[in-house]
């Protein structure tokens, strides 16, 4: 069992969610003389807004979680869902990558580890909600 598995739910999803608060960094889709131009406009508007949205919305899951609101995992869900949908509709209109001039590292770095973040998010919150529920289960089946 890995140290992320060991902690509580709350605490475990925090370093899973903390790279995806700087994707801010797909604003710089935006940024003329950083990308080759004309970059599609489709693709730039799409992504970087994508990418800030999403990154507002890890925010405000890492402080749901550390404050340990009441709808913090529903706020997880939504950045979790919303996050990938924004990575899923960006790799669709991979054809404008040759165009991203110094933003190259986007795709090639940020990218690969925020897909798999996203799907240990996923996961962890899963197998959380398939254990409670099972000990539901065994709670009603003792009584």
């Amino acid at each position: 069992m890995s140290w992320l598995e060991k902690q509580p739910l709350h605490q475990g999803l925090m370093p899973l969610i903390f790279p995806h608060a700087l994707r801010h960094v797909g604003l710089a889709f935006l940024v003329p003389g950083l990308v080759v131009q004309p970059l599609p406009s489709f693709f730039a508007t799409s992504v970087a807004y994508g990418d800030f949205v999403s990154g507002v919305l890890a925010l405000l899951s890492l402080v749901a979680l550390r404050a340990r609101w009441g709808l913090a995992l529903a706020l997880v869900w939504l950045f979790n869902i919303v996050g990938t949908m924004d990575l899923l509709n960006a790799l669709r209109q991979a054809e404008a990558v040759p165009d991203l001039g110094t933003t190259w590292y986007i795709p090639t770095f940020w990218v690969p580890i925020l897909l798999v973040t996203h799907g240990m998010i996923f996961a962890r919150i899963i197998k959380e909600w398939r254990r409670s529920s099972n000990s539901l289960k065994d709670q009603a089946a003792s009584v």
